[in-house]
């Protein structure tokens, strides 16, 4: 990855939706040489998608929190599983350290976090669970 791939990445985790003649002309490249580094980016996986990252006013009435979970050795393919198919499970991370899964959550309510929360504590293999709530966002770099 040489310094054109890095501006087209920089460029694009600002404007996922960034045309490629704009990238041309503000890389000062021709819109041939960034199509066809789009393209060798794609198929060498640094990036995986374009997607939509949402503004503070649609985020607005979503509480998030994060989850910590502490599973039992050899649970974790079928948590997993489970976990994914919970719509307000936005990320799932494994961790070094005293936990083994850290969840990020979002939910419309304090009530749709609390059966959220209910239903991961419940599963079986899950040995203990912490949350915490998002109360602000004071920096997110996050692309």
């Amino acid at each position: 990855m040489d310094e054109l791939d890095r501006g087209i990445l920089a460029h694009l985790a600002q404007d996922a939706r960034m045309s490629v003649a704009v990238l041309a002309r503000r890389l000062k490249v021709a819109r041939s040489t960034v199509q066809a580094r789009l393209e060798r980016l794609e198929t060498s996986g640094a990036i995986a998608g374009y997607t939509l990252r949402l503004g503070d006013s649609a985020r607005e009435h979503r509480i998030r929190a994060t989850c910590l979970l502490t599973i039992e050795p050899r649970a974790q393919a079928a948590i997993l599983t489970r976990l994914r198919s919970l719509p307000e499970v936005e990320r799932i991370h494994t961790t070094s350290g005293r936990v083994d899964l850290l969840l990020q959550l979002a939910a419309t309510s304090t009530s749709q976090l609390d059966d959220v929360l209910d239903q991961i504590g419940g599963l079986t293999g899950v040995k203990s669970s912490e949350s915490l709530i998002h109360l602000s966002t004071k920096l997110d770099r996050a692309t």
